[in-house]
């Protein structure tokens, strides 16, 4: 199954609340659920993985928030670099990173090092990440004689974001936690993204879940702005 699957783990403030619990302990159960969906995503075949673990505008949280997140983010590098190398996938962190502490650089510059060699799977990780902030500067860096091709803004893209330069188009977004909207992630590379939303709280969000969403996405017939023959739908 070699797909690019983007996920917007929405929901672990509201899963910690409903139960009593301060934000910050959903994100830790949050960071629990994402080393199953990675393990999951791997064993299905799955080539691609972005997860949306930090929006630009997250910043304009609470600080203490922030900070556990942050934290939370360089323990999850720190402790999981090996289980990837493990299970042969690559880490890859997307995003701005003259915001972030030196020492999440570090921890992100040295798993993305380990990791460079695994190919079984790609997990890209978005820290600091606007789409919209992302676009206006590969468009800034773009030539200005004219010749500027779609391959071309994409490696200005790719440039900009610190992305692998092969991990292709979005074809299947999920967004936890009943919102339906895409939060300035991956605009470009969502542009023909089959979308699916499930209530389900990103922490609560399994294995069997992200074989719900597969086994929907296997339903769809995607066009691509044309028209299917009619041997083609069936």
């Amino acid at each position: 199954m070699s797909l690019h699957v983007a996920i917007i783990m929405d929901g672990n403030g509201r899963w910690a609340q409903r139960r009593g619990m301060p934000r910050s302990t959903g994100h830790v159960h949050g960071a629990k659920a994402v080393n199953g969906i990675v393990e999951a995503a791997a064993h299905a075949g799955i080539r691609t993985l972005t997860l949306y673990a930090f929006s630009s505008d997250n910043w304009g949280r609470p600080g203490v928030e922030v900070d556990a997140l942050m934290r939370l983010l360089q323990r999850y590098l720190t402790t999981e670099t090996r289980r990837c190398i493990e299970q042969g996938i690559r880490i890859n962190v997307i995003g701005r990173r003259d915001r972030l502490r030196p020492s999440l650089v570090r921890a992100i510059e040295n798993s993305e090092r380990l990791t460079a060699d695994c190919r079984r799977m790609d997990l890209r990780i978005a820290i600091d990440y606007s789409s919209q902030h992302s676009i206006l500067e590969a468009a800034r860096r773009a030539p200005r004689d004219g010749a500027l091709s779609m391959e071309v803004f994409e490696r200005l893209l790719a440039d900009v974001d610190h992305s692998l330069a092969d991990t292709g188009a979005v074809d299947l977004l999920i967004r936890t936690g009943g919102e339906q909207r895409l939060s300035d992630f991956l605009l470009w590379d969502c542009a023909y993204a089959e979308l699916y939303f499930t209530d389900r709280l990103w922490p609560d969000f399994g294995e069997a879940e992200l074989r719900a969403a597969l086994d929907d996405y296997g339903r769809r017939h995607r066009r691509f702005g044309k028209v299917l023959a009619a041997a083609e739908t069936g």
